[in-house]
């Protein structure tokens, strides 16, 4: 009497696939071959959580926290007093830019207070997100002299608000900023997904360039 087998392979696929179903967000592939991590980082309440959040094919990780009272004087809150939540720790989230290539996102916290995280969440980093806030320029110097003193490749991701008024453009932001030519300067909305990924994808062309750049002078 034969008895039935069975196939631990199939049933894993099945068990993906119900929770691609149940949750929307598909599992890793198993043709993913390479994967990269990236640091997005900016000035207190410019987008960071929401570019992660909005990107991310997995449930993402937040360390978010409400402010209370504890934080008045520590924390500027200058132009985004709306915020009532800010990330204490990290953001964590995944996105796969085909089927070989997946990047690992990590927010990082904008509070002064917690910037000596970062030279932390910095290590192994391939490359970065500087967020702009036109109404904070001021806000993205440390995460740019952080990013040099690494030598970490960046882009900058110009993060357009409703109340965006001052409209600079990108030639003005890139002057304020004393930006170099060389390193990309792309506007974007960080709660729109394929925003968000066009400034992924702007990146990691960014260090394809720089290593064929680096191939070519060796």
């Amino acid at each position: 009497m034969g008895s039935a087998t069975s196939d631990p392979t199939a049933s894993e696929a099945a068990t993906a696939s119900e929770v691609t179903t149940a949750s929307g967000r598909k599992p890793l592939t198993d043709a993913a071959e390479t994967g990269l991590k990236i640091v997005v980082v900016g000035g207190f309440g410019v987008g960071k959580t929401t570019l992660v959040r909005s990107v991310s094919e997995i449930r993402p990780l937040n360390t978010e926290e409400v402010m209370t009272q504890a934080g008045v004087g520590v924390d500027e809150t200058g132009e985004v007093t709306a915020k009532t939540t800010t990330t204490v720790a990290f953001d964590f989230g995944r996105i796969s830019l085909n089927d070989r290539m997946v990047l690992y996102l990590f927010g990082a916290p904008g509070q002064e207070r917690f910037w000596f995280l970062w030279d932390r969440l910095f290590s192994g980093t391939l490359g970065a997100v500087v967020l702009v806030d036109t109404r904070r320029m001021d806000d993205s110097w440390y995460a740019i002299d952080r990013l040099e003193h690494h030598r970490t490749p960046f882009v900058v991701a110009v993060n357009r608000f409703d109340d965006d008024s001052a409209r600079h453009s990108l030639d003005e932001i890139r002057l304020a900023l004393a930006l170099p030519d060389r390193v990309p300067l792309i506007d974007c909305d960080a709660r729109v997904r394929t925003s968000g990924k066009n400034v992924l994808v702007t990146l990691v062309d960014h260090l394809y360039q720089l290593a064929l750049a680096q191939e070519s002078a060796s």
